[in-house]
């Protein structure tokens, strides 16, 4: 795990090479040639947080409705819902769940544009679908997903601003914006708070993990990993979530991880940590900026749409640091698989 969480800056850079960057600018400039009305993710675990970042991306950057997909309803229910004048984007790592197959298959029979975003372009999820993107991270060792997820992130944002752009190819602005992913995240991976930190929660018996807009998969995806490799119950809020009840559980013996932008949604948080102070939690803050009486977790401050690139370092960092704290092995979590075949 250690080593995979390592090589993301180095996958960055693969991944925004002029080779790699080209195929999804190709991807980019068929979607954009369809017109979709809608756009509908499906994906599973570590994947569908990175699909939800997909669908935030989906709607405030193209105003396209966007969702995620329960594959569920078609591969249990038999539902075959019109998707017609979608694009519908199957995530995931191994591309190798059946029912992630099965969702795009229907989609693309009922007349849906399809595409697999996968590091497996040669899995049954990419066979089936119309376009496929590689993310091109390379061999995952760990169980729990790490590179894997943020190529993923770095993927579909390269998508919607291709698909933005009309032909594929982003504005010199975005790509020289991007160039820069590959030394700032080694730069945040340099920090050793993480490890740190960690012994301040080796006896925690639950977590908080909270954020809002493109911090909210962050959240989510934090929380999947401190469960998978602690084995500690985290609970993924957003923002505006957790001020409509779950905030009453916050006390100084339940920690918060605070993923806090500096765009709309990092701002709207600050609504939210005043009431986290009130209730006396014990709050580490994800972000670029200190915030009074809240331990950091620092990363350099960037566009709010690439701030979970950078985010999600620390709190990889920070689970398995804490899963060694507690006499864990995080790179073989009891009762896990890497390729988890669901339908």
């Amino acid at each position: 795990m250690a080593a995979d969480i390592e090589e993301q800056p180095a996958g960055y850079a693969r991944l925004l090479s002029t080779a790699n960057a080209g195929d999804v600018a190709r991807v980019a400039a068929a979607v954009a040639e369809r017109r979709p009305r809608h756009v509908v993710f499906t994906a599973r675990g570590t994947s569908d947080h990175a699909a939800l970042y997909g669908a935030y991306l989906a709607e405030i950057r193209l105003g396209l409705p966007a969702g995620l997909a329960s594959p569920s309803a078609v591969t249990l229910f038999g539902a075959r819902p019109d998707l017609s004048d979608a694009l519908v984007v199957g995530v995931s790592q191994s591309g190798g769940s059946p029912d992630l197959a099965e969702v795009l298959r229907a989609a693309r029979a009922s007349g849906a544009l399809t595409l697999a975003v996968t590091n497996a372009p040669g899995s049954p999820l990419a066979e089936v679908a119309e376009l496929s993107i590689d993310i091109a991270a390379g061999h995952e060792r760990a169980v729990a997903a790490t590179k894997t997820y943020t190529a993923e992130l770095l993927a579909l944002l390269m998508l919607v601003e291709g698909i933005r752009a009309g032909d594929g190819v982003l504005p010199a602005a975005e790509r020289e914006a991007l160039a820069a992913l590959p030394e700032l995240a080694a730069r945040t991976l340099a920090d050793d708070t993480p490890a740190q930190l960690a012994p301040r929660y080796r006896f925690a018996r639950r977590l908080v993990t909270t954020g809002r807009g493109y911090a909210y998969p962050t959240a989510r995806e934090a929380a999947l990993k401190l469960m998978e490799t602690s084995y500690l119950p985290a609970l993924a809020f957003s923002g505006a979530d957790l001020l409509h009840g779950p905030l009453a559980m916050t006390d100084p013996e339940v920690p918060v991880l605070a993923v806090v932008g500096s765009g709309p949604g990092g701002r709207s948080m600050g609504e939210v940590l005043p009431r986290l102070g009130e209730r006396r939690a014990d709050v580490v803050v994800v972000g670029s900026a200190d915030v009074p009486g809240a331990t950091r977790l620092a990363v350099p401050e960037v566009d709010e749409r690439y701030a979970p690139l950078l985010d999600i370092l620390p709190l990889q960092r920070l689970a398995l640091a804490l899963a060694l704290t507690r006499g864990e092995d995080p790179d073989a979590p009891r009762g896990l698989k890497k390729v988890t075949a669901t339908m």
